[in-house]
């Protein structure tokens, strides 16, 4: 498999993922703006979507939507114990959460990263991550320590990806000591050390 990235984006989480099977994978980093993968190769041909992550698969096949990805590779690898079983009730509490990250904290993050957002629009949208933030706190209030049925899972690391963004839009998550401590948790694990690593995020 082949994942394609921005540094420190949300293919992170997919990135982390790979690592966590213990399984040989492949990486690539996008230029999406130039539409360019690092080897030179158009990016829209891979992923006609031009943004990623994008998984490019043994029969040629490629995947994209994280997740959608971050799901496939936990199916794809059951001995890593990434997702739990299908059909049951902590699967689909699983599925609440990746979509949940998507469309609400991923979209929340978007106009700080955005260069024609307005000063005000970024309060407003730290604002609005804020009252996320405040959401996944009170989650994380009944002590637990992975965010479904009491196991790592690639929600974990999506949750990771996205809330560590904090850090560069002037969010201090010192405020959600649950959610800090959460995502500290993560960052010590050595699949997500490796990828950042791997993406030049840490030495």
């Amino acid at each position: 498999m082949k994942l394609y990235y921005k540094p420190g984006a949300c293919p992170l989480a997919s990135h982390i993922a790979l690592h966590e099977t213990g399984r040989p994978f492949e990486i690539e980093a996008v230029d999406t703006a130039a539409g360019r993968t690092d080897s030179g190769a158009d990016y829209r041909a891979i992923n006609p979507k031009g943004y990623v992550p994008a998984l490019g698969l043994d029969d040629g096949s490629v995947l994209t939507e994280g997740a959608a990805i971050l799901q496939y590779i936990a199916d794809s690898h059951p001995e890593a114990g990434l997702a739990p079983a299908a059909g049951t009730l902590a699967r689909a509490q699983m599925q609440e959460q990746l979509n949940w990250i998507g469309t609400e904290l991923h979209k929340a993050f978007g106009p700080l990263f955005r260069e024609a957002t307005s000063e005000a629009g970024k309060d407003d949208a730290r604002t609005a991550v804020a009252g996320k933030f405040d959401f996944i706190e009170a989650q994380l209030e009944d002590g637990r320590e992975w965010l479904v049925a009491g196991q790592f899972s690639v929600a974990d690391a999506y949750l990771f990806v996205v809330s560590n963004w904090a850090n560069f839009t002037g969010i201090d998550l010192a405020r959600w000591p649950r959610l800090a401590a959460f995502v500290s948790r993560i960052a010590t694990r050595p699949s997500a050390q490796a990828a950042m690593r791997a993406e030049g995020l840490i030495q």
